[in-house]
């Protein structure tokens, strides 16, 4: 009898592509890998809406769909519309009351709004956006990897970031989160798997941890 293929699909973090997965292996006898890119959302569209788009890149049933950072906070708005195998959520927040501090205060303040994303095109700017760290020796893995730097793409990631209401955790959701994440530090309390040493860009320094561990945790 022939052993049936789980379908993994990978959701990169904000301004990132799907090559911050390049080194995520699962046995291929048992699982096939997809990665998802971000795709142009439309002016003043809802993150339920783009959800709902992004499903339609999925193409089989009972996939299991890992999220990282913003794609974390997107896969669960997905899953709300999806039935899933599993639900992995990385490097992210597990309801709108994790947000960091500063984003709170953006967001009471709607500062966000007057953020000069035009900037982005400057990459140290683009990484601390989306790794939480700013640019030393590793300027150009960060140029290989973050290479979504549309204005329109990021006012709205940023805004769907500060403004996203999810109230509670999902219980479904297997979270995984590093010790060490500068963006979401307030994201390892609670029902949450912790890799010591993990910073905001873990699936890319720490792969091998998801690549040991992923399968066990996709079949348990």
């Amino acid at each position: 009898m022939q052993q049936e293929t789980i379908h993994v699909y990978l959701m990169p973090g904000m301004a990132a592509n799907p090559t911050i997965f390049e080194h995520i292996k699962l046995p291929e006898k048992q699982f096939e890998i997809h990665w998802l890119e971000w795709i142009m959302p439309n002016q003043g569209e809802s993150l339920e809406s783009y959800a709902k788009r992004m499903i339609l890149n999925i193409k089989e049933e009972n996939v299991v769909l890992l999220g990282v950072s913003f794609g974390g906070i997107l896969v669960q708005e997905m899953s709300k519309y999806m039935n899933l195998r599993k639900l992995f959520v990385v490097s992210s927040i597990k309801s709108k009351h994790e947000l960091p501090k500063r984003l709170k205060v953006m967001k009471f303040t709607k500062a966000y709004k007057i953020l000069p994303t035009q900037l982005v095109s400057n990459i140290d700017v683009l990484a601390k956006y989306a790794f939480g760290e700013t640019i030393t020796k590793r300027i150009e893995l960060y140029k290989k990897y973050l290479s979504v730097n549309d204005k329109q793409y990021l006012d709205w990631a940023i805004e769907n970031v500060i403004e996203w209401d999810q109230e509670e955790p999902n219980e479904d959701a297997i979270y995984i989160q590093g010790d060490n994440d500068a963006v979401f530090p307030h994201s390892c309390v609670g029902n949450c798997i912790i890799i010591p040493g993990g910073t905001h860009i873990m699936v890319i320094n720490k792969y091998k941890w998801f690549n040991e561990n992923l399968p066990k945790l996709i079949l348990d």
